[in-house]
């Protein structure tokens, strides 16, 4: 591990806070490490506390119960899903949400060997437009 940049003048304990602190307001991981990039002059996380922001928001009890990448998959596959209803005759946004549903089975299937999901969770778009609600 790479020492954390002289320039930063915030420790470990306060780059967790921080991170605490955002998750709470509803920020994503990916949110969080923008905000501390652009505002707090943050430039890795990793480098200052050892960790990364996933694992401080496990340890913490605020990670989601679906891992962030999986969810953006699955509200995009919901919008594509509701646009394909209004436009039934669109085949190629069609194939786009094949494509799409594929990669989320994927990630699912991955995601349920390394036991981030149970083993009876699977994906329909009706549970993908219950999980994101759009």
């Amino acid at each position: 591990m790479s020492e954390k940049p002289a320039w930063v003048e915030y420790s470990k304990e306060e780059v967790e806070k921080l991170i605490i602190k955002l998750r709470k307001e509803g920020y994503s991981s990916a949110m969080i490490g923008l905000i501390l990039r652009d505002q707090y002059g943050i430039p890795s996380v990793k480098k200052i506390t050892g960790k990364k922001i996933s694992q401080i928001l496990e340890e913490n009890g605020l990670s989601s119960e679906i891992p962030e990448d999986l969810y953006s998959l699955l509200k995009r596959a919901v919008r594509l899903a509701n646009h394909i209803e209004k436009h039934k005759k669109d085949k190629h946004s069609a194939r786009g949400l094949m494509i799409l549903e594929s990669r989320i089975r994927r990630l699912v299937r991955y995601y349920k060997a390394i036991g981030k999901l149970p083993e009876d969770w699977k994906y329909s778009r009706e549970t993908a437009k219950l999980i994101v609600r759009e």
